[in-house]
């Protein structure tokens, strides 16, 4: 049953468990009873929050996730009037959109499990599920799992940036080696020359730049942990100020 504007609802009790502010769900359910049976469960769950948008529809459930991209998690039903889960589920992947799917089907089909976890969906529940607390652990559980995947993916993407910069940091300071020590000595023979007093201040400035050189490119080479930060725009750059 297809019927109006989404559904929305926030629970807002004490958070405890392993995520701090209320999980964000878009549901995907064309029956009416059904929904509200989702929506009754998870407001009273008490060991977490939840806020709940629901849509009557595959194409209305793509065209929301298109619009807004905040959701934690999506639960939906498999069989959708019109498109249903696996087309939905295509429909995110072909605009880029990660957000992790868990399907709810009438009971435990092997061969859809198989063709929808291809496809990378998360996690599947039965609607007798419904009224257990399995439905409120598997929606904690698939994003916290997606959380911490996140996280090791961002940990291995820094370790490589960081392997990438000391490559390049060791390349870039094999050249420039011999010339700052070059230019280092020849300041201290001309500082201990008879020279005039302006020009001893501006080779006193060429020393200090010399130095400061040396000491950022040392502490490159010494990084061990990315800290690169935004600077203008789109651009970062690598924080070696401590």
């Amino acid at each position: 049953m297809n019927i109006g504007a989404p559904s929305h609802f926030c629970h807002h009790n004490h958070v405890s468990g392993i995520l701090d502010e209320p999980i964000k769900i878009l549901l995907v359910e064309d029956n009416q009873d059904f929904g509200k049976l989702v929506e009754h469960y998870l407001s009273n769950y008490p060991d977490h929050s939840f806020h709940l948008t629901w849509k009557r529809s595959g194409e209305e459930g793509l065209e929301e996730v298109k619009a807004n991209t905040d959701f934690d998690i999506i639960l939906m039903d498999y069989y959708l009037p019109g498109m249903n889960g696996v087309e939905v589920t295509r429909g995110l992947i072909e605009h880029g959109i990660s957000i992790p799917v868990v399907f709810i089907t009438i009971n435990r089909d092997f061969n859809l499990a198989v063709e929808t976890m291809k496809l990378g969906v998360e996690d599947f529940l039965v609607k007798e599920e419904i009224s257990t607390p399995v439905l409120p652990r598997t929606i904690m559980s698939v994003v916290e799992r997606v959380r911490l995947r996140g996280e090791l993916s961002e940990l291995e993407i820094s370790g490589k940036r960081v392997e990438a910069i000391q490559e390049l940091v060791l390349g870039i300071s094999q050249d420039l080696f011999a010339p700052l020590e070059g230019m280092k000595l020849n300041v201290q023979f001309l500082l201990q020359s008879s020279i005039a007093k302006d020009v001893s201040m501006y080779l006193k400035i060429i020393s200090e730049h010399v130095d400061r050189m040396q000491l950022k490119i040392n502490k490159l080479k010494a990084l061990k942990e990315d800290k690169t930060v935004p600077y203008i725009k789109d651009i970062k750059m690598i924080d070696i100020s401590g």
